[in-house]
């Protein structure tokens, strides 16, 4: 196991040196900081955190709040977790794992706990835990906009989720398709609301009107339907109401999994019947079924990261200027389940 030692030799400085960037008792320069962290990734050093706490007063951990009901975790979730993780420890941080549902805080919630900031996940509108950490003053940074009466200009990490679905949008209609159903995620999620605006404008600018069976909300995280979203309200609207919808836009893999499960069902084909376009899924198994999907590559990981990385920034350990808002690319990565008409 590498030593501080090591750690100083690498980069080239001294004991005291290295002992100041994690514990931060002294400034140093950016490129000497650069460096020891540089060496300290390269040799996998971990800081004894128990005595930097007692010296810095800071506990060396964040929390990442991710709602989450089943406790099971998407690629997404995985690859996300994934690039909180490592950003973290380049900066000598563990990460606090919190899956308490926004509409469940009933404790204090993170803002008890021992940690020197977070980053919390699918913010919802007035969430709980926005407003307890706001009231604590624990530094936060969120993973999508922040929709909470008196907490202003909060500092988040998202994709251009109205740039997503208005694209997306753009990119059936092109393709001649005029009936679209769109499988969005809680109505009390700040993306959802977000991407309804995209949605509507996207139609309104092509002028086709927005009708009632169009724009669907996934239920609450524990409600007994959330699982079988996607496959209920694509029975019922092309079966049981014989809507002729030629393309469902799903909000994430499991929506759309439960979708062409439905149009089995019906005795439909994908993408000769219903194109499917879904948002946020599994890159790998995207393309592994048949027919392969269209979705969107958000990006998690590089979310992850960014989002940590604009918390270090508010926790002093990164230096210069850096955005309150930042924005990740996404991009359309097709495939075989959108056809032209």
């Amino acid at each position: 196991m590498a030593k501080i030692d090591d750690v100083a030799k690498l980069a080239n400085v001294s004991k005291g040196t290295v002992s100041n960037v994690f514990s931060q008792k002294r400034p140093t320069s950016k490129e000497v900081r650069e460096r020891v962290l540089s060496a300290s990734k390269q040799l996998n050093y971990v800081p004894n955190h128990i005595a930097r706490s007692l010296v810095t007063k800071k506990t060396m951990a964040i929390g990442l709040a991710i709602p989450h009901g089943n406790f099971f975790f998407s690629a997404f979730h995985n690859q996300f977790i994934n690039g909180v993780v490592l950003e973290a420890s380049y900066y000598g941080y563990r990460v606090l794992l919190d899956m308490i549902p926004a509409h469940k805080v009933k404790t204090p919630f993170l803002s008890s706990y021992p940690i020197d900031g977070a980053v919390v996940m699918c913010p919802t509108i007035d969430d709980e835990r926005i407003y307890l950490m706001h009231q604590k003053q624990i530094p936060f940074v969120t993973v999508g906009k922040v929709m909470n009466a008196n907490v202003n200009n909060a500092p988040y990490v998202d994709n251009d989720n109205y740039k997503i679905i208005y694209s997306i949008c753009k990119y059936l209609l092109d393709k001649g398709h005029r009936n679209l159903m769109f499988l969005n995620a809680n109505e009390h999620m700040t993306v959802s609301i977000v991407h309804n605006e995209g949605f509507v404008q996207a139609l309104k600018d092509h002028h086709i009107p927005v009708e009632d069976y169009m724009i669907h909300h996934k239920p609450a995280l524990l409600s007994s339907d959330y699982i079988n979203y996607g496959y209920k309200e694509t029975v019922h609207i092309l079966g049981s109401q014989r809507m002729k919808v030629t393309a469902i836009i799903a909000d994430d893999d499991r929506t759309a999994f439960s979708v062409m499960n439905a149009i089995k069902h019906l005795k439909l084909q994908v993408p000769k019947d219903i194109s499917i376009f879904v948002i946020c899924g599994d890159l790998s198994m995207m393309g592994s079924l048949n027919p392969s999907l269209t979705s969107m590559d958000l990006q998690p990981s590089e979310l992850g990261a960014e989002s940590v990385r604009l918390l270090m920034h508010k926790l002093g350990m990164l230096q210069g200027d850096y955005p309150d808002h930042r924005i990740v690319e996404s991009v359309v990565v097709e495939r075989n389940s959108c056809r032209s008409i």
